[in-house]
């Protein structure tokens, strides 16, 4: 809307940057403002362009220029700032005529938009499919009952007993996925790098618990679907305290499900029987590094 005076400030949201044009008429009285006692933002930028025959001030800055600050909702991006009048005081520098006045700005984007650029024809997924995509991709671990059918309602266990561990991953209408665990660690507090600690699944993707000679710890094979990646641990305690609460953190991720499985993205089992790795799928080459402990990590 073109700044006159029954509407003063025009806003025009671009790409990069907001245009703020302001009709010098700001209080509909007639009486035209000083262009120097208009600033934008908590910056104070001013203005770049003045015109006489419009009696106008247009200031054009960058969304992230002149102190503005952004503000992120489910579906989009708010970038705030504010036009502000100062008057400076008249010539006998005692009384002033008008009021101070501060007109809140706000530029929305939606969160789930094509970035345009007609010079480019890009062979990937495009920028609205992978952010949707990535936004509904949630991450859970949960205690399952002995048949994997329900969560356990108790996260007690008596050492002798195993706990059933099941990570999924609800990814919306995103490309199929495959989840793996790349890491488990067990802490007596809820900080994974505090110590005492105990790695339970390591070297992305190794059940490195299973490895001790007293353990049956392994992953379950094969899998009740791509997104879904079952272990069992045995139950244990730390030696030396008498705390009945242990935390379990895990780091999860995923690849696309028809990228076979590698060092980086696997699930492995020690076989006591056969003294050797064995992956939940993918060739067993993939788990020689669980021996030597030069497996890729995922930075």
């Amino acid at each position: 809307q073109a700044a006159a005076p029954l509407h003063p400030v025009a806003v025009q949201c671009q790409e990069a940057q907001v245009v703020v044009t302001v009709h010098r008429d700001l209080f509909g009285t007639g009486r035209l403002v000083r262009a120097a006692d208009l600033t934008l933002g908590s910056a104070a930028c001013l203005p770049v362009a003045q015109s006489a025959a419009e009696s106008t001030v247009t200031f054009v800055a960058g969304l992230h220029e002149c102190g503005s600050t952004l503000q992120i909702t489910p579906d989009s991006l708010i970038y705030k700032t504010s036009l502000s009048y100062k008057p400076a005081p008249s010539v006998n520098l005692v009384i002033i005529r008008t009021n101070v006045a501060v007109v809140p700005i706000e530029c929305h984007y939606p969160r789930k938009s094509n970035v345009s650029s007609n010079a480019v024809r890009p062979t990937w997924a495009p920028f609205r499919s992978t952010l949707s995509a990535e936004e509904r991709l949630m991450f859970s671990l949960r205690l399952m009952n002995d048949d994997w059918s329900t969560e356990r309602l108790s996260n007690g266990f008596q050492l002798g007993e195993s706990l059933h561990l099941q990570a999924d991953v609800a990814s919306g209408d995103h490309v199929p996925l495959r989840l793996f665990v790349d890491d488990c660690v067990a802490t007596l507090s809820p900080d994974r790098n505090s110590s005492p600690r105990y790695a339970l699944i390591d070297l992305s993707g190794c059940l490195v618990d299973g490895r001790s000679d007293d353990t049956t710890s392994a992953f379950i094979s094969p899998r009740p679907r791509q997104e879904t990646l079952q272990f069992m641990v045995d139950a244990f305690k730390f030696a030396g305290d008498d705390r009945n609460l242990i935390y379990i953190t895990c780091h999860l991720k995923v690849s696309p499900a028809n990228q076979a499985p590698n060092p980086l993205n696997k699930a492995c089992s020690f076989d006591k029987a056969s003294s050797l790795w064995a992956p939940v799928e993918g060739t067993g080459d993939i788990c020689s590094c669980c021996e030597t402990g030069n497996c890729p990590l995922y930075g």
